[in-house]
């Protein structure tokens, strides 16, 4: 029996998912489509002995969050279930603090998540990583390969090329050690506990001998990375399997953009019916079209017209003018309307937005319930990896340098009205704005 637990953690001070995440948490951020955790608990479903998924966190419980589980549960036959922390405790803390519900069942061994990555998510092949080493006892790390820059900013794992064990492990190094980074996706055996368990009484032992304690729980305040994997290495349990597949983190909305390309790329082999495609007089979201974009403004069309370019996700509620042209890498939320001649390309559209006649977005994000005036053009800088670097990983962005705002991605909060023939360039807008000029290089609270 198989166990997994996802790690979503929770609400945090100057977090770089705002204002986004004003909304709604954001584990439940759609991501080409669907909530960023549903591709989590769909990788862990397929796999043929898992029990149960628990999400451990300390979201307070909502009434997202709970019709989430429900519809989850639903979709996917299997009991999930949400633990919510007292506070937070750390990647390895949450998992110590409910071993008593995740060893419940006895199962064998269990899968631990971060919420905030992508990822094919080879779970299969990290189950079979972990038999052919023949050890019950070891424990395996998802890793993958970064540029030497680029490393310093992941846990770097150091490996036996022979055996694949993980001999060094420092977490975010000021020099580089190894261009093996952690993937934040987990493969323990009940044993891990134990592990943690002494880093625990080791925390409790020093707190004693502290004149000045700031809480007592501190002591269940345990880093799974700079805690445990660092002990860990070097003595026979630890072991990395490295993928070549897509991953990427999700620290910044920019990010999530990014992540959407990805898994909508995956869609088709694992989901084709999320594609768009094109039809005479409208959008069909089934399939993919290859037509070019200079075919398309070629006039080369014939009698259809086709708008969909790339790999584009459409909510069968959306209401969409079939002279608009979407993608590649576009996602449009429940009930969203898009009019005449609008132009969509890599961004996400949320629920409800509505785009006028003739408007552009590139590189963006529009919030829930948002306008976007007749001729207006919203716009921002994207933030991709570096496209010639095979091993080149989405940049941790940092919201100011030298005292200007980055240029990023542009985000709309929710219910931001643009008016028309207004320009939107690399400017993040708080909720419930109505602006009345252009902006460019601006947070407009």
């Amino acid at each position: 029996m198989l166990k997994a637990v996802i790690l979503i953690g929770g609400p945090q001070k100057g977090t770089r998912f705002r204002p986004l995440s004003f909304e709604v948490p954001k584990p439940l951020f759609p991501v080409a489509g669907v909530p960023m955790l549903q591709h989590h608990i769909e990788a862990c479903s397929k796999l043929p002995n898992m029990k149960e998924i628990l999400l451990i966190g300390f979201y307070q419980p909502n009434e997202e969050i709970n019709r989430f589980l429900s519809c989850a549960q639903q979709d996917f036959k299997i009991s999930i279930r949400y633990l919510q922390e007292y506070a937070a405790l750390g990647t390895g803390g949450g998992i110590y603090h409910f071993r008593d519900q995740i060893l419940s069942g006895s199962p064998e061994a269990f899968f631990v998540m971060n919420a905030d990555v992508c990822s094919e998510f080879p779970l299969p092949e990290m189950l079979d990583f972990q038999k052919e080493h023949g050890d019950a006892y070891s424990f395996v790390i998802l890793g993958t390969t970064a540029n030497r820059k680029q490393s310093l900013n992941y846990g770097c794992i150091v490996e036996n090329e022979q055996t694949d064990e993980v001999l060094h492990y420092v977490e975010k190094p000021s020099t580089f050690v190894s261009d093996i980074i952690n993937c934040g996706i987990y493969l323990f055996t009940p044993e891990i506990f134990q592990h943690i368990g002494t880093v625990f009484q080791k925390n409790q032992q020093d707190m004693l001998l502290e004149e000045q304690s700031n809480g007592w729980h501190r002591a269940e305040v345990i880093r799974l990375e700079q805690d445990i994997f660092t002990a860990l290495a070097g003595q026979g349990k630890l072991y990395v399997y490295k993928t070549d597949r897509f991953w990427s983190q999700i620290k910044s909305a920019g990010s999530a953009i990014y992540a959407s390309r990805l898994y909508l790329n995956q869609y088709h082999t694992t989901h084709p019916e999320r594609l768009a495609t094109n039809r005479e007089g409208g959008p069909k979201t089934r399939g993919k079209c290859f037509m070019s974009e200079r075919a398309l403004y070629a006039g080369l069309l014939m009698h259809f017209f086709y708008f969909i370019l790339g790999n584009v996700y459409i909510h069968p509620t959306a209401n969409i003018d079939p002279t608009a042209v979407l993608g590649p890498n576009v996602s449009i939320g429940t009930g969203v309307t898009i009019g005449a001649g609008v132009r969509v390309r890599e961004s996400i559209i949320l629920h409800g937005a509505t785009l006028q006649d003739h408007s552009c977005v590139l590189n963006s994000i529009v919030g829930w319930g948002s306008t976007i005036g007749k001729w207006a053009r919203v716009e921002g800088t994207p933030s991709d990896p570096n496209p010639n670097d095979p091993y080149a990983k989405i940049d941790s962005e940092t919201l100011f340098r030298d005292g200007k705002l980055t240029p990023s991605i542009t985000i709309l909060g929710c219910n931001v009205n643009i008016p028309s023939e207004v320009i939107i360039l690399n400017s993040i807008v708080l909720p419930h704005k109505d602006l009345n000029r252009s902006f460019k290089n601006q947070i407009i609270l």
